[in-house]
């Protein structure tokens, strides 16, 4: 039986195709002898140049460019207010001012007084607390030993308040802890958020109590007036 001319002519190709591997294997076997012997190999379409990115020549600023960052962290004046365990009010403290304070590979943010530099308090990798944005204020929740205590610093305008959370978040970042546990890490970031969630709880059921006695009391002052009746002419 004759074999069309299209099959025979795929099979053909079907050959060279299951062949290749093996021609390939004799010439890498076959090409280094000839090297040794002195023959001339035309090898101009089986290499392949790859260019080579040029390197960045190192300078000092390159080679420390988060030492630099820090060194030009501008401070912050703001307003400081302090509202300590068990207490539903804020007391102002006066007007303050945030830096940066680099100690090795690790960072703090000090809040000195304004007039007297004098300490106030300060946040670091070691500081237990949670930090929100509230308008142009930075609410920063710390749990301590005796409780939660909270601190309000009042920025001069949205742009330093963001950097004022920014700066706070990253010097009290356990970034150590989350590398080598992140499991624990994550379960100590719950644990604070969940103490101070309770606390502002608390401190809401606290005021609710206070708003309904003085209702109360508001209420038996009026029954006694309506009873005593008017007063003589």
């Amino acid at each position: 039986m004759q074999l069309s001319e299209a099959t025979a002519r795929r099979r053909e190709a079907w050959h060279v195709f299951a062949l290749y591997p093996f021609l390939t294997l004799a010439y890498r076997t076959i090409k280094p002898n000839m090297e040794d012997t002195g023959m001339e190999i035309d090898d101009t379409q089986m290499t392949v140049s790859v260019p080579q990115a040029p390197q960045p020549e190192l300078s000092a600023s390159n080679l420390q460019p988060t030492q630099a960052a820090r060194e030009n962290f501008k401070d912050i004046q703001v307003k400081v207010h302090i509202r300590r365990p068990e207490r539903d009010s804020w007391v102002y403290m006066g007007r303050g001012l945030v830096s940066q304070e680099i100690h090795g590979h690790s960072s703090r943010v000090v809040v000195r007084t304004l007039n007297t530099n004098k300490l106030i308090t300060q946040f670091g990798e070691g500081s237990d607390l949670q930090a929100e944005k509230r308008g142009n204020f930075v609410v920063i929740g710390c749990v301590e030993d005796s409780g939660v205590v909270s601190w309000s610093l009042n920025a001069l305008n949205n742009s330093e308040t963001l950097r004022l959370l920014a700066s706070i978040e990253l010097a009290c970042y356990k970034c150590k802890n989350v590398l080598m546990d992140p499991r624990t890490a994550g379960r100590s970031r719950r644990k604070i958020e969940r103490i101070i969630k309770e606390d502002r709880r608390k401190r809401h059921r606290r005021r609710k109590d206070q708003e309904a006695l003085v209702d109360a009391f508001a209420k038996q002052n009026l029954n006694n007036e309506a009873e005593a009746g008017p007063p003589p002419q």
